[in-house]
């Protein structure tokens, strides 16, 4: 098939979408099909790139998410004979301009499929309210056919469009576990002036307000009250290149740090490259992913953390999701509770069970009694054969499978 992929954003722009989109055409390439990437253009000299390991073309023409985005998008897509496009949708990645969201009519154009990252809306206006919603609505009526990556977007959506036009296909890792040649754990560690009994906790991704930076630096420093040497390592760019709400919050959690005392303790990699975040995961102890909205699989840094093997420490989901099991791959806190979150995080670091306080081992069930390292390689063991489950090429062919139905 010859497939457009339409997306906001696209390396080097920093951002979760823009990553998928990689990862997809990538998969799909492999699996032989045609695959153009249609983004907005950049301070490229060539608006038409050819990675030749990925097989995907880009072709940066778009001159901006405005208004008049969807003629310029359907002119390249007739110009490649593209026969249908894949529109990864989130509304921070068009700058929140709602002129994406209004999908032509079928007869100008070939099929459209919308991937929803989320469900957040747009900026309209001031006040805008209800009618936010009503737009996001809309492109999932007006598209041909609606992936969700998650089951909480499948569970909203499925009250507004046919079953038979929506499908839920999750996202993988952007990140494969493949750290620089020559990787050392116990040199990673040491750079970051960790040492090999400190507790080294992890956290991936850009940080705003639904990911709870704030609760993860609270955590930080109750453990360190309770005597626990305990170090954080925050790995990747701070910012993404879309949502400029996200400098705010980042700043906020950089002066609670200072306020907590945290400075000599939480270790800022900044954006660096798949290797040398590959490198950082590796070194950690746990992943500590505080959700404000609960555990979701639409959450390219959970996966990654969990392709590296390690223990995730996160959030209760916000629907049930059989795949989540509490103390089998990974271990689950109340969102927006920093005191719930460091008596998890604890579970990692006491080996006795007697010794956590307020607890008796009498009664516990097997899972629940594993702490410490033992309860880390347990952990590990069931994040690695989770992420089993979202490979790429799994991903891929769902996805073009359903673009033949069309």
């Amino acid at each position: 098939m010859h497939i457009g992929l339409v997306t906001g954003e696209y390396p080097p722009d920093q951002g979760g979408v823009g990553d998928f989109t990689t990862q997809l055409g990538r998969a799909l390439a492999d699996l032989g099909h045609e695959v153009h990437v249609i983004a907005a253009k950049s301070q490229t000299p060539n608006p038409k790139l050819q990675n030749p390991t990925s097989g995907v073309v880009v072709h940066r023409v778009v001159e901006g998410w405005g208004w008049g985005c969807w003629r310029q998008v359907l002119e390249v897509a007739q110009e490649l004979r593209v026969e249908v496009l894949n529109l990864q949708y989130q509304a921070a990645a068009y700058r929140m301009h709602p002129a994406i969201n209004f999908v032509p009519p079928r007869h100008d154009r070939p099929p459209v499929v919308a991937t929803f990252h989320d469900l957040n809306v747009p900026y309209l206006f001031p006040k805008a309210g209800p009618l936010r919603w009503h737009v996001v609505r809309m492109l999932a009526r007006r598209a041909d056919g609606v992936i969700v990556t998650n089951r909480e977007d499948y569970v909203r959506l499925e009250r507004e469009i046919p079953s038979a036009r929506l499908s839920l296909i999750p996202i993988g890792s952007n990140i494969p576990p493949a750290p620089p040649p020559g990787y050392d754990r116990d040199a990673e560690r040491a750079r970051w002036g960790v040492g090999p009994g400190d507790l080294l906790l992890g956290y991936f991704g850009f940080l705003n307000e639904s990911k709870g930076g704030e609760e993860l630096m609270q955590a930080l420093a109750l453990l360190v009250e309770r005597g626990v040497s305990a170090h954080l390592l925050m790995v990747g760019g701070r910012l993404g290149s879309s949502d400029p709400t996200n400098r705010a919050y980042a700043e906020r959690v950089e002066d609670l740090i200072t306020d907590l005392g945290l400075g000599e303790r939480v270790h800022w990699t900044g954006y660096t490259g798949p290797e040398q975040v590959s490198a950082g995961l590796l070194a950690t102890d746990a992943c500590v992913l505080p959700y404000r909205d609960g555990v979701s699989f639409r959450r390219g840094t959970l996966h990654a953390c969990l392709a590296h093997g390690r223990a995730v420490v996160t959030t209760r989901p916000a629907v049930p999701l059989p795949e989540v099991r509490d103390g089998e791959n990974m271990l689950l806190a109340e969102p927006r509770d920093p005191q719930a979150l460091a008596d998890v995080v604890m579970r990692l670091t006491i080996v006795d069970p007697m010794a956590r306080p307020g607890v008796e081992a009498k009664g516990l069930s097997e899972p629940e009694s594993a702490t410490g390292p033992a309860l880390r390689t347990r952990l590990g063991v069931g994040a690695s054969a989770l992420a089993a489950e979202f490979t790429w090429e799994r991903i891929a062919r769902k996805t073009a499978a359903l673009f033949r139905r069309l």
